[in-house]
């Protein structure tokens, strides 16, 4: 049984998960919870034990100087905990790390032990997959579920993937045997430029993501990283004509196949997202409390990092899954 020390109770918690790796094109999932983190000051509670999930010959551990002392990093996933305040206050647990490399069963029913512990109502998956999207159009996320009852009311799809998976699958799986309701969203990378970061996908999966459990996201500096993203991928595609040419080609795909969705309901969806913003809400900037002062538990993560975007390139992914189209999300 884990015990928890220091987590004060939370208010109807929802669990947010990411994981770098396969599941993770340009980084964009692991991206957005770490957006919560730094937004909410996420304080970390828990870091699952790394010799027990991870080949260090395939995710190293880093060296790195504090104060002139040699210290070391190891690979691992950590949970941290924001409290959300505002008309409607909700807490959110928040799971990062690296895909696990082995024992993948008992790496999630540890995730689902903190679950159970914590109270938590709901858990969603972040992933992102590389798919033949145009990165000038608006980043396609879809949302699925194991549960008919939860696509229904949620307005999800029931997934039917076949196929490899990675630790998002598993983990929500397990979450549907567990009794624990489990949401994935799932947004598509432009192949052609799957380096990470992609801010433009990671900015798609916080909006998805916060009309699915109707909190407001602080976005901070991340619509304008988005269009700096874009601009940036715009001029290096020009500089190339059979970049350009191939990003015209998916962009004739992607607006015929679009047509149907220009509907009054997802104008009004749209509408909605602009009002919630514009009123303010759950999460509006000012309205998180950070409780973490004290208890000598909580240790603050404080890993960031960005670079600017690669210059793109026509060549498939190398890894099964992943250059399928978002109609491919797997769970």
């Amino acid at each position: 049984m884990i015990e928890l020390e220091g987590v004060p109770e939370l208010v109807d918690p929802v669990m947010i998960a990411a994981f770098e790796g396969w599941n993770d094109a340009g980084d964009s999932a692991s991206s957005a919870v770490a957006h919560l983190e730094r937004e909410w000051k996420g304080e970390v509670f828990a870091a699952l034990d790394a010799e027990d999930y991870y080949d260090f010959q395939v995710n190293r551990p880093t060296v790195f100087l504090e104060g002139g002392v040699r210290r070391i990093t190891w690979p691992t996933t950590r949970l941290s905990v924001v409290r959300v305040g505002g008309d409607k206050p909700r807490d959110l647990v928040l799971v990062r790390g690296i895909e696990p490399s082995m024992r993948w069963r008992s790496f999630c029913n540890e995730i689902l032990g903190f679950a159970h512990e914590l109270g938590v109502e709901m858990v969603v998956i972040l992933g992102a997959l590389l798919g033949d999207t145009p990165h000038t159009r608006p980043v396609p996320v879809s949302g699925v579920t194991s549960d008919p009852d939860l696509a229904r009311t949620m307005d999800l799809e029931e997934t039917r993937y076949e196929g490899p998976t990675g630790i998002v699958g598993i983990l929500q799986e397990a979450c549907t045997h567990a009794g624990v309701p489990a949401v994935s969203l799932w947004a598509a990378v432009p192949h052609y430029v799957s380096q990470p970061p992609n801010p433009k996908a990671t900015l798609a999966l916080l909006n998805r993501l916060e009309d699915l459990i109707d909190l407001r996201i602080p976005l901070g500096e991340l619509a304008e990283d988005a269009r700096a993203w874009q601009l940036g991928v715009d001029q290096l595609a020009a500089e190339d004509s059979e970049v350009a040419e191939y990003v015209q080609t998916l962009e004739e795909a992607r607006d015929t196949a679009d047509l149907p969705e220009a509907s009054g309901e997802a104008i009004a969806r749209e509408f909605e997202r602009y009002l919630r913003r514009r009123d303010g809400g759950p999460g509006a900037p000012g309205g998180h409390i950070t409780d973490g002062g004290e208890s000598t538990s909580y240790l603050r993560d404080t890993s960031s990092g960005r670079t600017r975007p690669p210059k793109p390139a026509r060549e498939e992914p190398d890894e099964p899954g992943e250059g399928s189209g978002s109609e491919s999300s797997e769970d």
